[in-house]
């Protein structure tokens, strides 16, 4: 796809993972005005992803369905799988976050057997941990465990980091959420997460883990040392 419109999309998310969602929105959509203007299908597709992902993890999930139902017929017009599975697995990612757990197991998981089968590996971590929530939400524990193991064992294995944050933090709700509720497993994980976003100063990381832990100390009854926590970040 063109370069310099592939460099304005991942600095789009880029500045989502630095803390700064509204420059980040409008990065993507500067990033998709132009691959419009390459009139070039690879590239849109490609484009695409971005408004899709940002707008998801910002909760905009009406405003991440416009680009991907352009994603999806674009990508079965061009006859794309590559493109195809995104779609698919994009669409799990929204079911996931919505609350739509047993669609979202399926859709997740067809989605990752259609992207391996394109032959890529890359994101795997990301596709892992998605599946995990909708494995839990479920009420699947030993599935959602599963799924958290090989996001870690991927990172370990690829060096693909970015969303290692995310991760530890997925796992640690998870372990609030089990039948066997583990409070200092919980607490262990959101530590961590919260170590490894403040080193890549990846802060919309930071403050999802920073709000997971603050949740779980003022269970505890330490409102105070929770909010010690989170109010300078949220500043």
């Amino acid at each position: 796809q063109d370069l310099r419109v592939t460099c304005l999309a991942f600095r789009s998310m880029l500045l989502w993972l630095l803390g700064y969602p509204e420059a980040a929105l409008k990065g993507a959509d500067c990033a998709l005005l132009e691959a419009r203007r390459t009139e070039h299908a690879a590239t849109l597709m490609f484009t695409l992803n971005f408004p899709i992902l940002i707008n998801t993890y910002c909760g905009n999930y009406d405003a991440a369905n416009e680009p991907l139902k352009e994603l999806a017929v674009l990508a079965e017009e061009k006859r794309a799988p590559f493109r195809m599975a995104e779609g698919v697995l994009r669409r799990g990612y929204i079911l996931t976050l919505t609350g739509e757990a047993t669609k979202a197991v399926k859709m997740v998981t067809s989605g990752i057997e259609l992207w391996r089968s394109a032959g890529s590996t890359i994101f795997t971590p990301e596709h892992e941990f998605m599946l995990a929530i909708a494995h839990a939400n479920s009420g699947q524990f030993d599935d959602a465990w599963c799924c958290i193991s090989k996001a870690m064992a991927a990172m370990q294995a690829t060096k693909e980091r970015w969303c290692e944050a995310e991760a530890h933090r997925v796992a640690g709700e998870i372990a609030l959420k089990s039948p066997q509720r583990d409070v200092a497993k919980a607490q262990a994980y959101f530590e961590h997460s919260l170590t490894v976003a403040r080193a890549q100063q990846a802060k919309s990381w930071e403050l999802r883990a920073a709000m997971s832990l603050a949740r779980l100390l003022s269970d505890q009854g330490k409102r105070q040392t929770a909010r010690d926590l989170l109010a300078p970040i949220y500043d």
